[in-house]
């Protein structure tokens, strides 16, 4: 009976080295690499979302990387369908794909299928949409951590529509949003490898605050201001893009607007963590390991 294929995840927080360890991984193995970062997908974000190069990806195929606009929003149950479409096509060619990106959600999406929950509850979400106005962002965060705490951990607590959107579901339901994930993971023609990279936690701060920098010298601003009369998008409710929003409405100045970038990244970044400890089937390794992971690899890899 023949094997079945290899998916390696490689998971971690932003700015942790995922994207130089999957092309490397990629050129080792000779393989592709699949995208499951719900924010590399969109074209228009090439600096907020620091979008691989093409002198990054080192000639590397890249899956789901810049290949459709913001206008097209791609939710986590719709990716699990186009996901595993692009996966069984390039299954067909190479018996390993390397799968790389800090959503933990479009991975779990992917590999285990989810349970897009559609229901609508306008009073609901008109409810929070008031509280939001009149009150801002803290009473839907805190909402949203006393009532499901496994999704707070792994959401990004600074979009409002996001949290706005879980209020509702559990509204409408009674049960807590991050429930709406399969509780069986759906079987899958392809098994799994986790692989997680968790850099010392000062040197990854350290790497934020100075990529943030660079993405400013880079024109992330101007990019920003570009994005600014499509800002009620949902793709554009991210860290990186808030912020100069905020700025462009005059709620603060230039060097705050950096330094809320700075500060929401390094929350993101712990967010992230929690959610990927949470999963048991990671292996986490220091970055730089390369040969250390390949070794990995090699026992999982089909015969």
């Amino acid at each position: 009976m023949q094997q079945q294929p290899l998916l390696i995840l490689l998971v971690g927080p932003t700015a942790s080295g995922k994207t130089a360890l999957a092309v490397a991984l990629a050129r080792a193995l000779a393989c592709e690499v699949l995208s499951f970062d719900s924010r590399q997908f969109y074209r228009e974000l090439p600096i907020g979302a620091a979008i691989p190069s093409a002198e990054e990806m080192q000639g590397i195929p890249h899956h789901f990387i810049a290949d459709r606009s913001i206008h097209e929003h791609l939710s986590a149950g719709a990716f699990e369908r186009e996901g595993n479409e692009r996966l069984a096509t390039l299954f067909a060619r190479k018996q390993v794909i390397v799968a790389v990106g800090g959503s933990g959600l479009f991975a779990k999406a992917l590999v285990e299928g989810f349970d897009d929950m559609s229901k609508k509850n306008d009073a609901s979400r008109a409810h929070w949409k008031t509280i939001f106005e009149a009150e801002g962002i803290v009473p839907l965060q805190n909402a949203v951590t006393e009532r499901d705490p496994v999704y707070a951990a792994q959401a990004d607590m600074q979009n409002h529509q996001r949290l706005i959107r879980a209020l509702e579901v559990m509204d409408s339901t009674g049960a807590p949003f991050s429930t709406f994930r399969k509780s069986q993971p759906k079987e899958r023609p392809y098994k799994t490898l986790w692989i997680g990279l968790d850099p010392d936690r000062a040197l990854l701060h350290e790497r934020i605050n100075q990529r943030v920098l660079q993405m400013v010298e880079a024109g992330l601003e101007d990019e920003a201001r570009r994005l600014y009369p499509q800002r009620a998008l949902e793709s554009l409710q991210t860290v990186g893009y808030r912020e100069w929003f905020g700025y462009f409405d005059g709620l603060y100045d230039r060097e705050e607007a950096i330094r809320l970038i700075q500060r929401n990244t390094r929350q993101f970044a712990r967010r992230q963590m929690t959610w990927f400890r949470n999963q048991a089937q990671v292996h986490w390794f220091e970055s730089g390991e390369l040969s250390t992971i390949l070794a990995l690899i090699q026992q999982q890899l089909p015969a």
